[in-house]
């Protein structure tokens, strides 16, 4: 068809003739409603943006001397959390006296560590900063396959 009787034929449908491949022999050419191409773009460049989301690093802050209550409560929203698929930054935070001993918030550490060890992946190790006490978790890859 040639270049007259494609626009012609674009011009009696009211829409738009869009040349798609040019240095091809003869050159291809489609026939569409520009603006109607255009927002489906953009629609599915904002609905692909949504899904990539960049994971994001929740925080959950625990005291020393928390109760076993507490400490399931916090640790079903870490649960959560992973399973939404974000990182998990834990602190265990030291008042007054308890900085004499770091030990007791350090064997709290591992028993976090040991209860989440199916859910989760320790991504860096414990350390102190300051009065705090603090590791990052991430969801074991094998669990998110599954689900």
């Amino acid at each position: 068809m040639s270049r007259v009787e494609a626009l012609a034929k674009a011009e009696d449908a009211g829409l738009d003739l869009i040349e798609i491949s040019p240095n091809a022999t003869p050159p291809v050419a489609k026939i569409i409603d520009w603006g109607k191409y255009q927002y489906q773009k953009v629609k599915e460049q904002q609905r692909n943006k949504r899904s990539a989301r960049a994971s994001e690093v929740k925080q959950m802050r625990l005291g020393l001397k928390i109760g076993r209550n507490d400490l399931e409560i916090k640790l079903r929203k870490i649960r959560e959390f992973l399973g939404e698929g974000n990182k998990v930054k834990i602190q265990v935070i030291y008042r007054g006296r308890e900085m004499a001993h770091q030990e007791v918030g350090r064997e709290l550490m591992n028993q976090i560590i040991e209860l989440l060890a199916e859910d989760a992946i320790v991504e860096q190790q414990p350390q102190m900063a300051g009065r705090n006490l603090s590791i990052v978790i991430r969801s074991n890859n094998a669990k998110v396959k599954n689900a």
